[in-house]
């Protein structure tokens, strides 16, 4: 269950464009991770884009803060997102939670909360995540995953959920390539060796490691690996903190 892929990320200031090309890809079986969510928004340019996300209540989905945008969909129980699959649940997005912090430069924070307008409905096609406790620490050398619909080789976006396995770094693989990588609320991941890594349209998806959301891909750099993911584990205190809000 291996995705090899050859990733170019753009990093233009203050805003973030990323661009990839995915070498050979796999396909991930259908609904195999219930949790993901397909979320598209409308941009500054009044553009529509795309990211992934995952859903850890049934009122809220959680994604990147850089994934905001003055309009926003999420799409609950989708694999192929250009078929009208019975699975899927559509659902508009009531408020978005933007972490107060976030740094589009930095990428800080890089974390965001989504409160759906109606609660999503359960089954084996749409399920929730956990996330980690505030103790819970992702160390070099351990195996996780991505989930996404990035681009593929052409160009184009992947119309069906592809996956990769990844390898945490140490924090100085990535301090080496991102000025302000910081351990607390950044993982470093992705095997320069083995040149896998995330795509375009990936931003937001989680990393899973042993069924639980540690992390949430965020930022790269052009023609580098590995690549900065947000430490959810940092942000526990908050997540309850908007989750459980009157």
């Amino acid at each position: 269950m291996m995705l090899l892929l050859l990733i170019l990320l753009a990093f233009p200031l203050p805003s973030r464009t990323f661009i990839a090309v995915i070498k050979r890809g796999t396909e991930a079986r259908p609904h195999s991770r219930p949790y993901m969510a397909f979320i598209k928004y409308i941009n500054q340019r009044n553009t529509w884009k795309r990211c992934g996300g995952f859903l850890v209540r049934e009122d809220f989905v959680m994604t990147a803060a850089h994934c905001n945008g003055r309009e926003i969909g999420v799409v609950l129980g989708a694999h192929n997102i250009k078929n009208k699959e019975e699975t899927m649940q559509e659902i508009p997005v009531l408020q978005a939670f933007p972490h107060p912090e976030f740094n589009n430069v930095s990428g800080f924070s890089d974390i965001m909360l989504l409160k759906l307008k109606e609660k999503a409905r359960l089954n084996s096609a749409v399920r929730t995540i956990s996330l980690p406790q505030s103790q819970d620490w992702v160390l070099p050398h351990q195996m996780c995953s991505v989930a996404g619909w990035g681009n593929l080789v052409h160009g184009n976006s992947s119309d069906t959920l592809q996956e990769v396995d990844l390898q945490v770094q140490n924090k100085r693989a990535c301090q080496t390539i991102f000025r302000y990588y910081n351990n607390y609320v950044n993982i470093c991941v992705g095997n320069p060796r083995h040149m896998k890594t995330a795509a375009m349209g990936d931003s937001g998806a989680p990393l899973v490691c042993n069924n639980v959301a540690q992390g949430i891909v965020c930022l790269g750099r052009p023609r580098k690996i590995p690549m900065i993911y947000t430490r959810i584990s940092t942000f526990v205190p908050w997540i309850h903190k908007i989750m459980n809000a009157p």
